[in-house]
């Protein structure tokens, strides 16, 4: 240990670079790099130091170790947060004179507030900030305080306050005369925002002109070259994001669109863009926002790769009980889920699957009525989301045609169709359609049935969706043969027979990988 006399730098310096030689042994010692850790505590260095100090000591204990609780504290007492914001408040106070670094604390200080999920906050700096800079005229950083507005309303679900924002937005930045990339950057910024306003309302066939023009906007954005920017107002020295990033992000609104679409093949064409793209950003680039998208690019893909018929592929990315029959653990993972979310179209969400464990185990009438009491279509419904008011009534008319009510049915799904023909949600389409199909072979009704089940075979076909196809085929099968039609009931049997052999093999090669594991919460 350093004598008291000795100068801070160098027993801090000391301790680090102990630290740094014990981490970076081989094999590693991470005991005494912990140590040596620890011990800058004892001399009660600057709050800076401190807070850098836990971060490391919490990097080294969660990577190397398996003391995550430990590893938790330390990062929890690197947070600066409390201590940053009077320092950015005074230094916003007296920082009006200077336009760009005014607009650049007012930015941070939301951010803040944005990590410690004060969005209220967050969204009233940005107002002041977009007000400051249209004081100093500034148009374009007033337009990326507005669209950062915009897009925590859109997080709060403050839908009736984000539309006009968004008009405005749009005003302002078709009028604004700048610099080309900066201009077709707000554009982009404007035009993400616009489209997934319209995919949580499950508008997908609405969404349409606007996502031609964001994929148009960045094909435009990718061909102007990288000069550098030196705008003549101090205050429009800002940028939202890198080129490169933005073309990952378009790639990723379209991947969400076509999943919502049903377009699954389009969906992994575009994943399997983005991931190479990510790929070789993440070489050069250790920005956090690029494993965020990583994340939601494997979420979509792992949903497809079960959609489609190939569940072992998808169990290397993640795993989804229903799909390989586990209802068990499918329930006890959306019981989780709905005991940790505080969101509500997650909520309705989780509910809506949820119920369809509850009818496919056929034994919890009592837990189910009060499930689908909660997500009602028919009035109250508890948001606002298209797609999810066409599966809630899809989810009726399935508990319906198990109560023998077809009638009832009958109602609900012919509500699915119409909602989900609206705004192409395929296969909301193909399953209420076989499943209508279903009710009217059950009721003797054959040529209504086969009007049902073509189409939804055919749908079905083009996502591909592994699961209808195989229902098609057996109600093709059924409904051939009841009608005399040798042949065709031959066909439909053969197609039925290869689309259980796949998904058989699929499931059992996903059942005997060791990831199978991971569905125990």
């Amino acid at each position: 240990m350093a004598s008291g006399g000795e100068a801070p730098e160098s027993w801090y310096l000391a301790l680090l670079g102990f630290a740094e030689h014990f981490r970076t042994s081989s094999p590693p010692k991470i005991r005494l790099c912990v140590h040596c850790l620890q011990a800058v505590f004892q001399f009660k260095p600057p709050q800076r130091v401190e807070a850098r100090t836990h971060l490391q000591l919490g990097s080294v204990l969660y990577h190397h170790t398996k003391n995550s609780e430990l590893a938790r504290n330390h990062l929890e007492k690197a947070n600066l947060v409390d201590s940053a914001k009077p320092l950015l408040r005074k230094a916003i106070q007296i920082s009006q004179q200077t336009p760009y670094w005014h607009c650049r604390l007012l930015f941070q200080l939301a951010q803040l507030h944005t990590l410690e999920k004060d969005l209220v906050s967050a969204c009233d700096l940005l107002g002041v900030g977009a007000e400051y800079a249209r004081v100093v005229g500034s148009e374009y950083t007033r337009a990326l305080f507005l669209l950062s507005k915009g897009m925590l309303l859109l997080m709060e679900r403050k839908l009736q306050e984000v539309h006009p924002l968004l008009t405005l937005c749009g005003q302002i930045v078709e009028n604004w005369q700048g610099n080309p990339i900066q201009k077709e950057s707000l554009r982009v910024f404007f035009l993400v925002l616009q489209v997934t306003h319209y995919l949580d309302a499950g508008q997908v066939k609405s969404v349409k002109p606007c996502l031609k023009q964001l994929q148009q906007c960045i094909q435009t954005i990718s061909t102007l070259h990288d000069d550098e920017i030196l705008p003549s107002n101090p205050a429009d020295l800002f940028h939202w994001l890198p080129k490169e990033h933005m073309c990952v992000l378009v790639y990723l609104v379209t991947v969400m669109h076509s999943m919502q679409a049903g377009y699954l093949e389009k969906a992994q064409k575009y994943t399997d863009k983005a991931l190479m793209q990510l790929e070789k950003l993440k070489m050069l680039d250790c920005s956090p926002i690029l494993s965020s998208f990583q994340v939601i690019l494997l979420e979509h893909i792992i949903m497809c790769r079960l959609v489609t018929g190939h569940k072992a592929t998808a169990l290397q990315e993640g795993l989804y009980c229903i799909s390989v029959n586990c209802m068990d653990n499918a329930e006890a993972q959306f019981t989780t889920a709905l005991r940790l979310t505080t969101h509500q179209e997650l909520w309705t969400f989780i509910v809506t699957n949820l119920a369809s464990v509850y009818i496919r185990e056929g034994n919890r009438q009592q837990e189910l009525f009060s499930l689908l009491e909660r997500i009602n279509p028919d009035h109250n419904f508890p948001v606002s989301s298209h797609c999810l008011r066409a599966a809630a009534f899809y989810i009726r008319g399935l508990f319906s045609f198990f109560q023998g009510r077809y009638n009832e049915a009958k109602r609900f799904l012919r509500e699915t169709l119409k909602m989900s023909n609206a705004e192409d949600l395929n296969r909301l389409t193909a399953c209420s359609l076989v499943l209508l199909g279903h009710i009217f072979y059950v009721l003797g009704n054959h040529r209504e049935s086969n009007n049902m089940v073509v189409p939804a075979m055919q749908l079905a076909s083009k996502i591909p969706d592994m699961s209808v196809q195989l229902w098609s085929s057996a109600l093709l099968k059924d409904l051939n043969k009841a009608c005399g039609n040798t042949m065709d009931a031959h066909e439909a049997a053969q197609m039925h027979q290869n689309f259980s052999q796949q998904l058989l093999q699929d499931h059992i090669a996903a059942c005997s990988l060791p990831e199978h594991n991971l569905i125990t919460v």
